[in-house]
């Protein structure tokens, strides 16, 4: 932590006879809020403030833990001693515990000492730190989060970034494994400025519109992903300090690019400097493990009806929203939180209080969760990672719905993938559940998600998913990133599927950028290109992305040929564009199609063109088309389809 420490003078107390002095920050209200559930904004006074006291800098801490009978601050300012800086609890019998240590420099790493239930002596990281000890080390460090932000522009104007009708194309990033400084050393890293350097520019040049991290609050195992969070308020040590990962928001906003968190109120570890049995007791965790405990994940589940986690929760995301300025969260894992049954058999839960298997208390957490964000955030978004039907999720809560923005497609992901993993001549077969996405499509707002989970644990990457030979993997990967860019809704890819990487994810290892080397994959990333500046480019992929007035189908009676094609549509009737999917390798020459309403004469976008790597031997210079019903506006088109290969029309 030297490196940290060196920007700070050493700790120098001040002598009054008394080392932490009765001094708080808290007010009644603050406290009762807390309690109560509706303190969204603890992180500006609970956890470890630098103040000024009677004319004296020094470290106001302030820590909730209920059942402890004694609450001191240790690190190296006194060589981890416990009960040396005794914390005072608070009269009102609210569980905090709180005290000014005079002197007390930024800087300094330090924990809680706690005495909790049954007399049980613990040494706890601080919830609301803003900074940790990389890894394998665990206290929490004394910082302060000032920064001044050059984002004023995006922020003026990210309500037209951030709005439902505006593009919508994510990539989503670990940021530990999309490039490293050593290839081969698993325990370096780029740092958020280094990324400011390498990522930023990248994103910038695919043309993406929103970068989504996996987890960048404080984990303890790099395996977890960062799923398996200790830290709700703090930056990764991994990367550098909490400025870093601010500039390197910063970096993104100027140049036009958004920011999503994975953020997971779900569940968390059980790492002994954490928050299980915080006190000695299941103070941040429900005390029966049918609701408590994760079998999937080995972790534990927030207890949703007690106010003070309810506190900690929304204001862990407010606290991103409003002081690193990004731009949504994606809440993990929402399935879980719903479902008391979740991953669970028969007699290993208990029924909610009307016999059902909601879990109430958290419903009503997401929703206050939603109010509250875009009350407060009303130009961001958040974003469920949710698998199963459950209703509403992306409904208003005035309408009885759980209030996100948008919600994952994890039923196109299964079909779609499903479908192009089938040899070409079967999927005429397949044609019904291909197209099933778009019968209940616009029951919520939905992203599209070609994420990380897909491309690991035997999955497989994205380009071996596709059969055939070498041509006819990368021909079906082009088709298949073409069909989702112009399916209606926001679209998510996980880096390395845009130039197809040749392996699975793997968090040790960077992605296998050598592969650009090649014409395949060099090309497969120019077709990625290509699709993001269509999408910014032309209304009618974007605009009504979530209004069933944006999309209808054209053609779906060849099935035994599995060509289809569909309207995209605009606001503006001439900025409607045609799509038309040709499923297998055979070239179709001088297809006829019908259309109503105007023709079409400009191909904007062949997946079979040679910057792609495709044949460029079918494209359409001219578009021949017909005027076959006046009274009706119906015209007859007839196009040169390439083989396993999507035209755009306009």
């Amino acid at each position: 932590m030297s490196n940290q420490k060196d920007k700070y003078e050493e700790t120098h107390f001040v002598d009054t006879g008394n080392p932490v002095w009765n001094y708080s920050m808290l007010t009644d209200e603050d406290v009762n809020n807390f309690q109560n559930g509706t303190n969204y904004s603890i992180y500006k006074k609970f956890g470890s403030h630098s103040v000024e006291v009677n004319n004296v800098w020094g470290m106001y801490f302030a820590v909730w833990a209920p059942n402890a009978t004694k609450v001191s601050v240790i690190g190296h300012f006194n060589d981890w001693k416990p009960h040396q800086f005794p914390l005072r609890p608070r009269w009102d019998n609210s569980g905090i515990w709180e005290g000014f240590i005079p002197g007390f420099k930024l800087g300094e790493a330090y924990k809680y000492h706690i005495t909790g239930f049954e007399g049980r002596e613990i040494e706890k990281g601080d919830p609301l730190a803003n900074f940790w000890e990389r890894r394998p080390y665990t206290a929490s460090i004394t910082w302060d989060l000032h920064f001044d932000w050059n984002d004023q522009e995006w922020m003026q104007q990210r309500q037209k970034h951030n709005a439902l009708n505006a593009p919508w194309s994510v990539y989503e990033v670990h940021l530990a494994s999309w490039q490293r400084p050593d290839a081969g050393d698993e325990e370096r890293y780029n740092t958020y400025d280094q990324m400011c350097e390498l990522l930023v520019p990248y994103v910038k040049e695919m043309g993406f519109t929103h970068v989504e991290f996996m987890p960048v609050m404080e984990h303890p195992f790099d395996g977890s992903w960062g799923y398996q969070c200790i830290g709700f308020f703090a930056a990764t040590s991994r990367f550098g300090d909490p400025q870093g990962l601010m500039r390197l928001i910063d970096a993104f906003h100027r140049e036009g690019i958004g920011v999503i968190f994975d953020w997971v109120p779900s569940h968390f570890p059980y790492d002994a400097h954490g928050l299980f049995m915080f006190d000695g007791t299941h103070t941040y965790e429900y005390a029966d493990m049918r609701k408590g405990f994760h079998p999937d994940w080995n972790s534990y589940i927030f207890n949703y009806k007690r106010g003070e986690v309810k506190s900690f929760l929304i204001s862990s995301a407010r606290f991103w929203l409003e002081l690193f300025h990004i731009d949504g969260i994606r809440v993990d894992a929402v399935s879980s939180m719903l479902k008391l049954n979740y991953s669970r058999e028969e007699g290993e839960w208990e029924p909610n209080e009307y016999g059902g298997d909601g879990n109430l208390e958290a419903i009503a957490f997401l929703k206050d969760l939603n109010e509250t964000i875009y009350r407060d955030f009303p130009d961001v978004q958040t974003i469920a990672e949710e698998a199963t039907d459950w209703p509403g999720i992306t409904r208003p809560t005035w309408n009885g719905g759980l209030g996100f923005g948008m919600k994952w497609m994890m039923g196109w992901m299964h079909d779609t993938l499903d479908y192009f993993k089938l040899d070409p001549l079967q999927r005429a077969g397949a044609q019904d559940k291909f197209g099933f996405s778009l019968m209940y499509y616009y029951d919520e707002n939905f992203m599209l998600p070609l994420s990380h989970d897909e491309v690991v644990h035997g999955k497989s990457p994205m380009v071996y998913k596709m059969p055939g030979d070498e041509w006819q993997k990368f021909a079906n990967l082009r088709l298949l990133y073409a069909y989702m860019w112009t399916h209606p809704g926001a679209k998510l890819l996980f880096m390395g599927n845009e130039f197809g990487q040749t392996t699975e994810w793997n968090y040790k290892s960077e992605l296998n950028w050598p592969l650009l080397q090649h014409d395949p994959h060099r090309k497969l990333k120019d077709c990625v290109q290509a699709l993001n500046e269509l999408l910014k480019a032309e209304p009618a992929l974007h605009e009504l992305q979530f209004d069933p007035q944006g999309f209808d189908w054209v053609d779906l009676n060849h099935r035994q040929e599995s060509v289809l094609s569909f309207r995209r549509r605009g606001k503006n009737k001439e900025d409607d564009l045609l799509i038309i999917l040709n499923m297998t390798p055979v070239v179709r020459r001088d297809w006829e199609i019908y259309v109503e309403g105007k023709s079409y004469s400009q191909e904007l976008f062949n997946s079979d063109n040679q910057q792609f790597w495709g044949t460029g031997d079918v494209f359409n210079p001219q578009i021949r088309s017909e005027l076959v019903d006046k009274d009706s506006l119906r015209y007859r088109i007839l196009i040169n389809l390439p083989p396993l290969g999507a035209l755009i029309i306009k």
